[in-house]
């Protein structure tokens, strides 16, 4: 299970991120990030691994450094998440938890169709890089969830962080 948080501000939101998103430690064992819009409007990730720790001991030195009015986090049981995507949208970062029943059958059409996967760990494919490939295959973000929804067999949720809001 992994837990999702998002804020966004007309002031500073990181200090509500990182309590936001340590609220749900409690969802997820592995895996815990945050994701941040710069001053240059393009997507920030951290991601740290909590297997041994706690997420505030990951983040707790970098929480006053940052500043930002828009912002994602997430506490991950599995994939190390957000994850950072230039696409046709532009800069993106992305956040879900959820199952994808179909998520071989939608990885090997994907390869078919000429999309290269990174994010791969233990020989799977990181199911929020697969969910931001999906989006992607959309006109605009708008029709690339509502691609992204029609083609899994399964439950995802998610949250997209981008400067055009």
């Amino acid at each position: 299970m992994s837990g999702l948080f998002g804020v966004i501000s007309n002031k500073n939101c990181v200090p509500n991120l990182y309590y936001g998103t340590d609220y749900h430690s409690h969802l997820g064992t592995e895996y815990g990030g945050i994701a941040y819009i710069d001053e240059n409007g393009n997507p920030v990730k951290k991601i740290h691994d909590i297997s041994n720790s706690q997420f505030k001991s990951k983040f707790d030195e970098i929480v006053d450094k940052i500043h930002s009015n828009m912002g994602i986090g997430v506490i991950s049981d599995k994939d190390p998440q957000p994850l950072n995507f230039e696409g046709k949208f532009g800069p993106f970062a992305i956040c879900c938890a959820g199952l994808v029943n179909n998520k071989d059958e939608l990885v090997k059409e994907l390869i078919r169709k000429g999309i290269s996967f990174s994010e791969i760990d233990n020989d799977e494919i990181n199911t929020t890089e697969l969910v931001a490939n999906l989006i992607n295959r959309g006109e605009n973000i708008i029709d690339g969830i509502e691609y992204m929804y029609e083609n899994i067999s399964g439950s995802i949720s998610l949250l997209l962080l981008t400067k055009n809001v």
